[in-house]
């Protein structure tokens, strides 16, 4: 009989822990969810469900590692869940884009690499840091997109144009450029084969908020450039 009631207070006891755990996954999920509605207003690449599936899967694992090998002696808790950094790095770098020179998709990405942090937290018990962080990164999220002047950088970007006077085009151009305080980082020039054409490429560094479109439009009506993008 007392063997029966020793089992019987053994299994509510690992009852109650697993349904602790599991509050855990809970609210781990929560916050991955939170984290990602900010992204889904932005309409971003990683949404709700992203989010929420990789701060619960980091949790899980967080907790598979802590005590899933509790029956191992000297056992290294920190083996398995030192795989979430990198494999959450993997995830994020198939957000981030390149074209034309311009990256996009690597504060989703960093979003996401964050949001395994704020699971891999919960999932440990550290309930204060882990919801403490996700509520750090919509904030984070929320107040620098509005707050523009904060986060405000000059953007990368190419020119290319194809022009017949090369001699009278270019100082008109540098002037601008000089004028609405836009760097050229790199240039070249190459003769084209029709007689008299050149063609430049340019690397540029615009301020921030600069409207490049603006820019190209207006080159594109100058008779002299014979083809522009940018």
């Amino acid at each position: 009989m007392d063997d029966v009631w020793r089992l019987m207070a053994h299994w509510k006891l690992a009852g109650h822990e697993e349904l602790e755990l599991f509050l855990r996954m809970v609210l781990a999920c929560f916050m991955g969810y939170m984290i990602g509605y900010e992204r889904m207003n932005r309409e971003k690449s990683a949404g709700m469900r992203t989010h929420a599936i990789v701060c619960l899967g980091a949790a899980l694992i967080m907790i598979v590692s802590k005590y899933g090998f509790e029956d191992i002696p000297d056992f290294d808790a920190s083996r398995v869940a030192a795989q979430i950094v990198s494999g959450v790095g993997f995830l994020g770098a198939g957000i981030i884009f390149v074209k034309n020179n311009t990256v996009s998709g690597l504060t989703t990405a960093a979003g996401i690499w964050t949001t395994a942090g704020v699971g891999m937290a919960i999932g440990a018990g550290a309930y204060f840091i882990g919801v403490s962080a996700g509520i750090l990164v919509v904030v984070t999220q929320v107040v620098l997109h509005k707050a523009t002047f904060f986060t405000a950088e000059p953007v990368r970007g190419y020119m290319k144009l194809q022009t017949d006077d090369y001699e009278g085009l270019m100082p008109e151009l540098v002037s601008q450029f000089a004028g609405e305080k836009i760097r050229m980082l790199r240039l070249k020039v190459h003769k084209e084969k029709a007689e008299g054409e050149v063609k430049i490429e340019m690397e540029l560094l615009y301020p921030p908020k600069y409207d490049r479109s603006q820019l190209v439009a207006q080159w594109a009506k100058d008779k002299r450039v014979k083809g522009i993008s940018g």
